[in-house]
């Protein structure tokens, strides 16, 4: 995108851009996607890898979801989660780029 581009990009979408940048904010939410990078996983297994308690780790899917960086899927009673597209696995590793140069 180059500079002259912004000009053509209403508020609303870049209110929504920095709606998006809120949600990587939060490091509980990061290190959820980050796990989703790997494979899909449902919320106990969550939970598990973060050492964290299930209620934490649907209260940040939540947010995830409604954001639209994570999907599900019902298998039975479990609900199995994964990154929501490969935008969301790219900006993950950007991201990850970024930091680690």
């Amino acid at each position: 995108m180059d500079e002259n581009s912004t000009n053509y990009i209403n508020d609303d979408i870049l209110y929504k851009l920095a709606e998006l940048f809120k949600v990587f904010g939060d490091p509980t939410r990061v290190r959820i996607l980050y796990a989703l990078t790997m494979q899909e996983l449902c919320v106990q297994d969550i939970a598990d890898k973060l050492s964290m308690t299930h209620s934490a780790i649907s209260h940040q899917l939540r947010v995830l979801k409604q954001m639209e960086l994570v999907k599900f899927r019902r298998d039975g009673k479990t609900i199995y989660y994964s990154l929501a597209d490969d935008h969301v696995k790219t900006i993950m590793a950007q991201g990850l780029e970024h930091v680690c140069e």
